[in-house]
């Protein structure tokens, strides 16, 4: 039985699309934004709510491809069809976007978004190891700022972004937290109520009332540990998933793992542990601090992007992982090529099995996921016995 405040959790993204409403009507500002890169703490100073836009569903697929084409990721898709359908409540409020050129595929997509609503393009860096890089990103962030400024008439002062930045913190502290619960063995929470807790957090209109959930689901898994109730038993397959993110609607690889056994106990993608990992340093500059932690990001639009092997790695020793799931999006050729990388890693270097899953977010190969996730954990050795 899962904990019951996960009933809370799932619920968030329907009272918060209510709460979206009732906030755009009385004046409330919303920054709608698509990647892990985009600095939250800028448009919180800004008095606004960021929220998440990026796709995850298929529903919106078919819509979009009367104007994209069939063989982009998935998520791209999702993403453009939710904007041009008006079916999404938080691009429907938002008053201006934020987006980033992290892959070629976005890019050419937000052309075409960036006619319905006011948006502003971060040009990233394409490497974060050199100080070139942070100063581009830096100014990066400047420039985002006084477009916020200008569009919401308000004023960002330091101030504002040292406040900003300790509540995202404290966002991040607890998310992270709670993420380090299931480094226990047996893990006390499934790999897709770990997946919901942490996608949906992108969709809280007010910050301070979600990282007050997440503490309280921290604090009744932590008495449910006491008393020995976890999701899984000792002998279930411990998984760490990697690769592009995942939500509510393209969790399909992750429930199939676990509907076979597995436990999937740690999330390095983008909607899980990715972002969570480096705090923003609340001692410097906050436009300087805000630069490092955003490109501190090990994403594989990064050349080189070792930082991710090295998340990979630290990951799996804490979470003693049997083996390694890579799951790429169709089309997304950065996580796709990486792959190959990252099967050498974990091989050779971690000496644990590895599976890279290529798919989309239709149910087209339910059935075909099922087959081959099945076959991998049989390549695991599991105990005999829980201990």
């Amino acid at each position: 039985m899962r904990p019951s405040i996960m009933e809370e959790v799932e619920g968030l993204r329907g009272v918060n699309s209510v709460k979206i409403k009732e906030a755009h009507e009385t004046g409330k500002k919303v920054v709608g934004m698509y990647c892990v890169f985009s600095p939250s703490e800028i448009a919180l100073a800004a008095d606004s709510i960021p929220v998440t836009l990026c796709g995850t569903t298929q529903a919106p697929i078919e819509d979009a491809e009367k104007e994209l084409p069939r063989n982009l990721c998935p998520l791209i898709k999702s993403s453009y069809g939710f904007a041009i359908t008006d079916k999404c409540p938080y691009f429907y409020f938002s008053d201006v976007l934020l987006a980033e050129t992290t892959c070629d595929g976005k890019k050419k997509m937000y052309e075409l978004m960036g006619k319905i609503k006011p948006m502003h393009i971060m040009n990233l860096p394409q490497t974060a190891n050199d100080e070139d890089s942070l100063d581009l990103w830096k100014k990066e962030m400047v420039k985002f700022k006084n477009f916020i400024e200008e569009k919401l008439g308000v004023e960002i002062t330091d101030e504002k972004l040292k406040n900003a930045i300790k509540l995202m913190n404290r966002e991040r502290d607890a998310m992270k937290r709670l993420h380090k619960l299931n480094a226990h063995k047996p893990a006390p929470l499934s790999g897709m109520d770990m997946m919901l807790a942490q996608w949906l957090k992108g969709f809280n209109v007010d910050k301070e009332s979600g990282i007050n959930l997440i503490e309280r689901l921290i604090a009744e898994i932590e008495d449910r540990m006491e008393k020995g109730i976890y999701a899984f038993d000792e002998t279930a397959p411990r998984i760490l998933l990697t690769g592009c993110p995942i939500g509510a609607g393209s969790e399909k690889v992750l429930k199939a793992l676990e509907e076979a056994g597995a436990s999937v106990v740690a999330l390095e993608n983008c909607t899980g542990y990715k972002g969570l990992d480096v705090m923003v340093d609340e001692n410097k500059d906050p436009i300087t601090a805000l630069a490092e932690k955003y490109l501190s990001t090990p994403c594989s639009c990064m050349t080189n992007n070792n930082r991710r092997l090295d998340l990979i790695g630290r990951l799996a020793k804490e979470y003693d992982v049997d083996g390694v799931v890579d799951l790429t999006w169709q089309a997304c050729h950065t996580y796709n090529i990486e792959s190959f990388t990252v099967k050498k890693f974990v091989q050779e270097e971690l000496k644990l099995p590895f599976i890279q899953i290529e798919t989309d977010y239709s149910d087209s190969d339910t059935g075909q996921v099922k087959v081959r996730v099945e076959a991998f954990l049989e390549t695991i050795e599991r105990p005999a016995t829980a201990k």
